[in-house]
């Protein structure tokens, strides 16, 4: 069973530098042919936060000199010559083959070895020796503050000895091993992940590639900014078990809902489902289409010779551009749980939970249905 777990000391380095380019645990483990859960094991053993790299101290002796030091004991040589030709204090000579068995048993490559393990002291982190200011960020996460709020804050107080990075609370809380804060402090952070996730992970846990001669939403027109004429969408992908997807645009002058199915994410199949529902729409209600960085659109441009309808881009990791469709995508989740399979559901199946969704009233459209507002937007547009 422990063999499953192990990685070399290669393939740990190619862990930590995939998990913090954003790649998966999936394909993490597949590079790596273990299974994604040891991949996780083993990333949570230091919070998802890859540890420092190690490096021998030019002081030390090293493992060439060490097997010169076997080798003059195999010879008889005093430790006074060794340390001669070593060009090292004799003390140090002593001491290593002291602490390493003696003249009888002292062997260069287990030596070496014990050596380099007793060498790691790793140095307590600042909340472990500073009580007064673990207690101060501890009492901030209580309240639900966030450890940037916390960290700027202590530097408005006048004493300035309690000062500390929101890297480092993030750092202590998910490293464990440090002891300072207590894991249930966990629960208090916006995200509740238990493992750091790169910044080069995106939201839908991929990293992001660039996506050619992108329109950005900064240069959407201002009828749409209003919403004072309808045909302008916003869509995104909605994730289920398995990394299964189901698209969803959401008109952001009714807040109306279409559901379509999507046999995968890749940008070619979602682009074709896509274009063909939006093709359906009246030509009043195909004027422009908002999405994020996903890489799903990345053939936007074939999506707006098919369909004749500019796509907009937000800013990176800013969700909340697509105001409409993120608080549509929450209220989607009592009908299409993230625990459920997506691909179980038919377009069919789509079509029968839309209108459940568009026939409910909304406070943001004075308690009016989407499909309603939709229906009047339409009548009254030229």
């Amino acid at each position: 069973m422990q063999r499953r777990w192990k990685l070399s000391v290669v393939q740990r380095a190619d862990m930590w530098n995939r998990w913090k380019a954003g790649q998966s645990l999936h394909a993490i483990g597949r590079v790596l042919g273990k299974d994604h859960r040891v991949i996780r094991f083993l990333l949570a053993r230091h919070g998802g936060i890859a540890p420092a790299t190690r490096h021998r101290s030019q002081r030390v002796l090293t493992l060439a000199e060490r097997e010169d030091i076997s080798r003059g004991i195999a010879s008889g040589c005093s430790m006074r010559f060794m340390a001669q030709r070593l060009g090292r204090a004799c003390s140090t000579v002593s001491r290593e083959v002291a602490h390493h068995g003696g003249r009888a048993q002292y062997r260069a490559s287990e030596a070496d070895r014990q050596a380099w393990d007793s060498a790691q002291r790793p140095k307590r982190c600042l909340l472990a020796t500073h009580s007064k200011l673990r207690k101060m960020v501890a009492s901030k996460l209580v309240l639900n503050w966030s450890p940037q709020q916390i960290s700027g804050w202590l530097k408005q107080q006048d004493d300035e000895s309690l000062r500390v990075s929101h890297e480092t609370i993030y750092r202590t809380l998910f490293i464990q091993a440090r002891g300072a804060l207590k894991q249930e402090l966990m629960r208090h952070l916006r995200s509740q992940r238990r493992i750091r996730r790169s910044r080069h992970a995106s939201i839908h846990g991929h990293s992001q590639g660039k996506i050619v001669d992108a329109i950005s939403i900064r240069e959407r027109p201002a009828e749409v900014e209003d919403r004072a004429v309808p045909g302008h969408w916003e869509g995104d992908l909605l994730r289920g078990a398995g990394n299964t997807h189901v698209a969803t645009l959401v008109e952001r002058r009714s807040r109306f809902c279409i559901l379509v199915k999507v046999p995968g994410k890749d940008t070619a199949t979602v682009v074709g489902a896509l274009s063909w529902h939006v093709r359906r729409l009246p030509a009043t209600l195909r004027r422009s289409l908002t999405w994020d960085r996903g890489l799903e659109m990345a053939q936007h441009k074939s999506f707006t010779m098919a369909t004749d309808v500019q796509v907009y881009f937000c800013d990176p990791q800013s969700p909340w551009q697509r105001g409409s469709n993120e608080n549509t995508n929450g209220l989607l989740r009592q009908y299409l749980p993230k625990t459920a399979d997506l691909s179980a559901y038919s377009q069919s199946d789509l079509d029968k939970i839309a209108p459940q969704l568009n026939q409910r009233p909304r406070k943001t459209l004075g308690f009016q249905t989407p499909a309603d507002k939709l229906q009047a937007s339409v009548a009254s547009t030229p």
